[in-house]
């Protein structure tokens, strides 16, 4: 029997998986007391304030306690796991997860450290994997040479997915971005036969169609379903048991939390104007249907939304001033000359809002891949913290429920927030005759301090504008 030593027992803490985040949930544990671990595997899913993310152990050896059960809010810094380094078997009768909460309170005896030889850092998530690794699922196909320089291997940790295990060390997992991953298994490809294209040997969209080409009919792709925005999961009301009860109380955490504590500090800091516009965006439809058969938007995602975010940063471009934010400390309007753009999203988890980064920048079909990408993301509930995080304007499409507009609080930090409604067939006068026409309604919200409401105005009139006359993102921008 193996004796073992507090020398050859580390303790993994609960890392900070964000900027200044302070605690996370764990929501689900991958191993138990008794379980052989290897550097890199995943142990267990964490959630911070608005993230799911994935934690692996930065160390080789056996479990030998959970400190905390699923569903427990632990500070960072806490350990949550120890682990046996030295080689021999969990203790006989280690107690479960569930059994365990009282023992968090034991001082950690050292702090982690990196397996002997190993000749790097642990890893948080996902950033810096070592080449020693978990084989979590068998793979097919003829092998893909590792990746020549350490910025191409970060690169790779980055993009399988946040955290999760890498392939083994003579298989290194192919570097592509979650959705192109899953029209790979949608079409039945294997990523490790296909030739990368993209930059530092990135899996691109067009080489997964490339490689399915011969296996499938010559029939064009057809595009993402035009869906304005992310729509949520259905949430069955029934999750929640009221056993006849007249009140059910729920806890406040996570997604909730975060999101309460964010629209009030919004709310009672910058203070907000609402201004609205109803706009015949007719045009703007009958052009969304024509990108959809353009060749060089195939398989990317073409909706009104895609279009309203062309508008926004094309109403930026010719008011600079809207994007903005307040430093209260300097007491100095600070000016961004980048647009990174928060789109609100609904999922399972809450609302969020990712941000596509330097959006100004991008011509239409990148802006449709990163909105798509953003979009399958956050369903899958993957959507990193770094991915929330320097948000500069958001549009939050309420148009997807059937409502008409609203008064959307800003996200902090931010300028200004611009609210989509609902689009229908009403009775329009064009052209000195009422006739139907696709209508829609436009809020936006934006910060008084900064934004005074002649520019604000200009804004929205540019948005509405674009929207009703498309051929203006051509002459405006």
């Amino acid at each position: 029997m193996t004796t073992m030593t507090e020398a050859s027992v580390r303790e993994f803490k609960m890392p900070d998986v964000g900027e200044g985040l302070t605690e996370a949930e764990i929501l689900k544990w991958y191993v138990q007391p008794g379980d052989t671990v290897t550097d890199g595997q995943v142990v267990c899913e964490v959630e911070t304030a608005k993230a799911a993310v994935e934690l692996p152990i930065p160390y080789d050896g056996v479990v030998r306690e959970l400190r905390f059960p699923e569903g427990t809010t632990v500070d960072v810094g806490t350990p949550i796991i120890t682990v046996d380094v030295s080689g021999g078997a969990a203790p006989a009768g280690a107690a479960p997860a569930a059994e365990a909460p009282a023992a968090a309170a034991a001082p950690a005896p050292q702090e982690e450290a990196p397996s002997v030889g190993s000749g790097r850092q642990p890893v948080l998530v996902g950033y810096g994997v070592a080449t020693t690794s978990t084989k979590r699922r068998p793979r097919k196909g003829p092998e893909t040479p590792a990746a020549a320089t350490p910025a191409a291997q970060a690169l790779q940790s980055e993009l399988n997915g946040h955290g999760g295990a890498p392939a083994a060390v003579d298989r290194p997992r192919p570097l592509a971005k979650p959705p192109v991953r899953k029209l790979a298994k949608d079409l039945g490809v294997d990523l490790a036969a296909v030739t990368p294209t993209g930059p530092e040997g990135i899996i691109t969209r067009e080489d997964v169609h490339a490689a399915a080409a011969p296996q499938q009919a010559p029939a064009p792709v057809e595009p993402a379903a035009p869906a304005p925005a992310a729509r949520p999961a259905a949430v069955a009301p029934a999750a929640v048991s009221y056993d006849g009860a007249r009140e059910t109380r729920v806890p406040v955490k996570g997604v909730r939390k975060a999101t309460a504590q964010a629209m009030v500090g919004s709310a009672f800091t910058a203070p907000h104007v609402t201004e609205f516009v109803t706009v015949d965006v007719t045009r703007t439809m009958k052009l969304v249907d024509e990108l959809k058969q353009d060749k060089d938007l195939q398989g990317l995602r073409v909706n009104p939304l895609l279009l309203i975010a062309k508008a926004l940063l094309v109403a930026v471009k010719r008011n600079p001033g809207i994007n903005a934010s307040w430093d209260e400390a300097a007491q100095e309007i600070v000016l961004k000359h980048y647009v990174n753009l928060g789109i609100a999203a609904a999922t399972p988890r809450g609302l969020i809002v990712p941000n596509i980064k330097d959006a100004h920048d991008k011509t239409l079909p990148q802006l449709a891949e990163a909105l798509g990408e953003l979009v399958a993301t956050a369903r899958e509930g993957k959507t990193s913290p770094a991915a929330m995080q320097g948000g500069t304007l958001t549009i939050t499409n309420v148009g997807v429920f059937g409502v008409d507009t609203g008064t959307p609080i800003l996200n902090p930090g931010e300028s200004a927030i611009l609210a989509v409604g609902a689009i229908k067939l009403q009775p329009w006068v064009h052209k000195g005759k009422v006739k139907p026409r696709q209508v829609t309604t436009l809020a936006l919200s934006f910060d008084h301090r900064l934004v005074d409401g002649e520019l604000g105005s200009k804004v929205l009139a540019d948005v509405a504008a674009v929207l009703e006359q498309p051929k203006r993102l051509i002459t405006w921008a």
